[in-house]
């Protein structure tokens, strides 16, 4: 849950390196938020339409974390060393999904990248400092 709210708290940030464990969190925290929001809408009946199984709470909740969603994927890109424009090559049918699941899977760069310092080194340095 801490890694959902440090997305949150960096809302717009599209700048330096994120994490495997910073995306895949608050992938999943979100996935589950959304289809709680989901779950409500049916509860409380403010579906769009009978035939559509979510609505407004769904759609303000997809709203609020749209910037959030896409500064981590952005982030995420830059540390395994690619722009963020390679978000872009999800609108390749079939292949660009799987290269973007990839690209988010792989571990990233070890050390100093040009979008800035690995986070992972940065977190255990911090780790090992809040030890002493």
């Amino acid at each position: 849950m801490k890694w959902y709210l440090k997305v949150l708290k960096q809302y717009a940030d599209f700048n330096g390196r994120a994490r495997r464990t910073e995306y895949w969190m608050y992938l999943l925290f979100n996935m589950i938020f959304a289809a709680v929001a989901a779950v409500l809408d049916n509860i409380l009946g403010l579906k769009f339409s009978p035939e559509i199984p979510y609505g407004y709470i769904y759609l303000l909740y997809g709203l609020a974390v749209f910037l959030p969603g896409l500064g981590v994927a952005v982030r995420r890109l830059h540390d395994v060393g690619k722009s963020g424009w390679f978000m872009l090559i999800a609108l390749i049918p079939i292949i660009g999904g799987i290269w973007l699941i990839v690209l988010m899977a792989t571990d990233g760069t070890p050390g100093r990248n040009e979008y800035g310092v690995n986070p992972k080194e940065n977190f255990n340095e911090i780790n090992e400092i809040g030890q002493k």
